[in-house]
């Protein structure tokens, strides 16, 4: 496949290196506030503050004085053939000029049909033609916001009839035809691939690494019917060779534990944090991590 110049305002390549992060989440803000020595950026859903005042909104202007501040979305529904709606791009749009992130990104789903939202992350069918309508989406995207923008892999519970891809070549294909940058959620990989009985490691040698901007490590649940990606539980070894083996062969900007449940004490948090940390730097030792005040000297 080809590879196209990027634009300069949207192309990924020149985003900085932010290090191992954490999702800012509410009950661990105290512990994730004061861990600068194992934390260098939060990730946050926009929708949780955008439009809004009180506590959350404090609480992230708190942490936007100590960390880069990274949007990871929910309910863009990229996917989804129902008209954009627009008043929540010109919200997002604002918000983004305020916290000014170096890049955002949200999931290859899509979130609703026909105007009615489920609350849920929905595989797409994956055929040329979803293809060519996601692509359209994605550009779109990237000419309205003008910043870098990422899509992630989504793990998902129910194969399709209508599908002509596999889910490797359908991401791929994507992410070359839009020049779109790849937020890679090795958890879901494996995910996908216990659950489906398929080799991981074929999925990721099939895809574009040097799209990677992003990764996110986190845990999973297992159940009778198999396993679910539940950010409720440790990362668990599978995952963490994963990682490493991704590592080894891309330069991402960033990577972060998800914890979205069942927290922990923040202590094991701080152990996966320095384990990112140790992966990574074994991968590349010279790794050089933009700070803060770097980030905003832009």
């Amino acid at each position: 496949m080809s590879q196209s110049t990027p634009s300069p305002k949207t192309g990924f390549q020149g985003c900085p290196v932010l290090g191992v992060g954490l999702g800012l989440r509410s009950p661990l803000l105290e512990e994730t506030l004061a861990g600068t020595d194992k934390i260098d950026w939060v990730e946050i859903a926009p929708e949780n503050y955008m439009g809004k005042g009180g506590a959350a909104v404090r609480n992230l202007k708190r942490a936007f004085e100590v960390y880069p501040i990274i949007p990871h979305g929910v309910t863009m529904s990229l996917g989804s053939t129902d008209p954009w709606d627009h008043e929540f791009l010109t919200e997002l749009k604002k918000f983004f000029q305020w916290i000014d992130p170096p890049w955002f990104s949200d999931h290859l789903c899509y979130g609703g049909i026909n105007g009615i939202y489920f609350n849920d992350l929905m595989p797409l069918v994956r055929t040329p033609e979803a293809v060519d309508h996601i692509v359209k989406r994605i550009r779109f995207i990237q000419e309205t916001f003008e910043r870098p923008y990422l899509i992630e892999n989504v793990s998902y519970y129910l194969e399709q009839p209508e599908n002509t891809m596999t889910e490797h070549d359908f991401l791929a294909e994507i992410l070359e035809k839009s020049d779109c940058g790849l937020l890679l959620d090795v958890n879901n990989i494996y995910v996908n691939a216990q659950n489906y009985n398929r080799d991981p490691y074929v999925y990721l040698n099939r895809i574009p690494l040097e799209r990677v901007v992003q990764i996110h490590v986190a845990g999973h649940n297992h159940f009778p019917e198999g396993i679910v990606d539940t950010h409720g539980d440790a990362v668990c070894d599978g995952v963490w060779e994963l990682l490493d083996w991704v590592l080894r062969r891309c330069n991402p900007c960033g990577v972060m534990i998800e914890r979205d449940q069942n927290f922990p004490p923040f202590a094991e948090l701080e152990q996966e944090l320095l384990k990112v940390r140790q992966i990574w730097e074994n991968a590349n030792p010279n790794l050089a991590v933009c700070s803060r005040e770097e980030l905003l000297c832009r």
